[in-house]
């Protein structure tokens, strides 16, 4: 089973909870986890129905584990999506438009012992708080769409630049795993989830948030270096076996050069057939 808490690439989809059909499916598809969704995914008049259907939901013994994104803290539905996870034996939490560290806290400390939980910054006040909230968290997810709503900027890789910066040095402040970047709408267009994700590992995301199981493929090529890369990096790992200081194509190396080295080979293994 994935480590949910590790720094390993992380690809986790969404399903809807209403579909326990597609849950199966989607623990079947390769990504990281599937997460069962109780928030943008179901009518206000739905949720209680789809609470007690996914409460009944039992994994077996193969696929991806499943996590819950419940609603947020302050709806009508907030305690009784908790009560259900906690009672339900999931895999994690994820939480919609996190922004209160207290709130976070209270939150982790009602979760069963192993279960991991994720915050997703969504929110001009969530991301003034990423510092704060990223500790609290096993990781950090951009809600890029609800995050441009917000600010009313454009969603463009320029308008929210800034956002996903400030998120990737939050989680490394925190000694967390990198954060993982938003969906993208667009679930045909496998060269834009493949450019999306390229650019999201350019500033040092660790995977990216799916919606269909046919990103998958794309979004794990976007994250895997080029052979050019992959060559130069096994050539400095090489070159420095044994020895404090070398020159690899005319070029001294040292400890910098090498653990980037390391990263993208550990990069290419992990994406290896993409």
């Amino acid at each position: 089973m994935t480590d949910l808490t590790s720094d390993r690439l992380f690809f986790p989809l969404f399903a809807p909870a209403t579909r326990p059909e597609r849950i199966d499916k989607a623990r079947l598809s390769g990504a990281s986890c599937v997460i069962a969704d109780l928030e943008d995914a179901v009518a206000p008049e739905d949720k209680a129905t789809a609470r007690q259907a996914l409460a009944s939901f039992r994994c077996d013994a193969d696929g991806a584990p499943v996590c819950v994104r419940i609603n947020s803290a302050g709806t009508p539905w907030f305690e009784e999506d908790l009560a259900m996870v906690r009672a339900g034996g999931f895999a994690g939490v994820v939480l919609p438009k996190a922004e209160d560290c207290a709130g976070a806290e209270a939150l982790r400390q009602a979760l069963p012992s192993g279960t991991a939980s994720f915050a997703l910054i969504e929110t001009a006040l969530g991301l003034a708080r990423a510092r704060d909230l990223a500790p609290l968290f096993d990781r950090l997810f951009f809600g890029s769409l609800d995050y441009a709503a917000d600010l009313g900027c454009a969603h463009t890789a320029a308008a929210l630049a800034h956002a996903r910066s400030e998120l990737v040095l939050a989680a490394r402040i925190a000694g967390k795993p990198g954060p993982v970047d938003g969906v993208t709408a667009d679930t045909r267009d496998f060269d834009l989830i493949r450019s999306e994700a390229a650019y999201g590992a350019e500033l040092g995301f660790k995977g990216k948030l799916l919606i269909h199981p046919a990103q998958l493929s794309p979004a794990k090529a976007g994250y895997r270096p080029d052979e050019d890369e992959i060559s130069w990096a096994s050539k400095v790992v090489a070159a420095i076996a044994g020895a404090g200081v070398a020159k690899v194509d005319g070029k001294m190396i040292d400890a910098p050069v090498v653990a980037r080295a390391r990263l993208v080979l550990a990069r290419a293994a992990e994406t290896a057939g993409e």
